[in-house]
């Protein structure tokens, strides 16, 4: 069963990997850069401290606990636990790949940090300010996309950034939820 699974995974990475075009190249190599997003990040920090200043410091914490949660938790765990060779790695697939970026990262590649990361901070995004921004759901297209060049640039397989993106969410749920806690116990002394 475990190997029909990864057959399909492999076959679906196929056809989206394949599926690319110059202008899309060089869309996917810039979203899935890290210091791309550097600005969107320093923007996010300096809206919640403009907008909520006596709230700023527990709610960046907590986007910050997000992010070190979802970030470790695959890689410092999944990945050395699961040992899943990236796409880019597995030599049979050498010559079928159109790989965009020049490194393709670690050995292992289940589940992608960076779907983690960018679904974690999209979903604690959601959860302290959905309610009262709707367009704060536009957070999650912006996730998508991240995840997705992994994918398109060849370095993950959509299992690895599905993974991600649940473990991501898990994270901003565990951190929000440890803020809200805090929080309470703080107003309750």
């Amino acid at each position: 069963m475990l190997h029909y699974v990864q057959d399909l995974d492999t076959q679906f990475f196929l056809w989206l990997n394949a599926q690319h075009t110059p202008a899309a190249d060089w869309l996917m190599y810039w979203a899935t850069q890290r210091n791309t997003w550097i600005p969107l990040y320093l923007v996010l920090v300096v809206g919640i401290v403009w907008k909520y200043p006596k709230q700023a410091i527990g709610t960046i914490a907590a986007l910050i606990l997000t992010i070190v949660l979802a970030d470790q938790a695959t890689a410092s765990l999944l990945k050395p636990l699961v040992q899943r060779l990236r796409p880019c790695h597995v030599a049979y697939l050498q010559n079928k790949i159109h790989l965009v970026v020049e490194n393709c990262g670690g050995p292992y590649g289940f589940a992608s940090s960076h779907a983690a990361n960018s679904f974690g901070l999209a979903t604690a995004l959601w959860l302290f300010f959905g309610k009262k921004y709707r367009w704060i759901a536009g957070f999650f297209a912006w996730a998508f996309l991240v995840a997705y060049s992994r994918i398109y640039v060849g370095v993950h397989y959509p299992l690895d950034v599905l993974a991600g993106a649940l473990v991501g969410a898990g994270a901003a749920y565990l951190a929000v939820w440890t803020h809200k806690k805090c929080l309470n116990f703080l107003i309750s002394r």
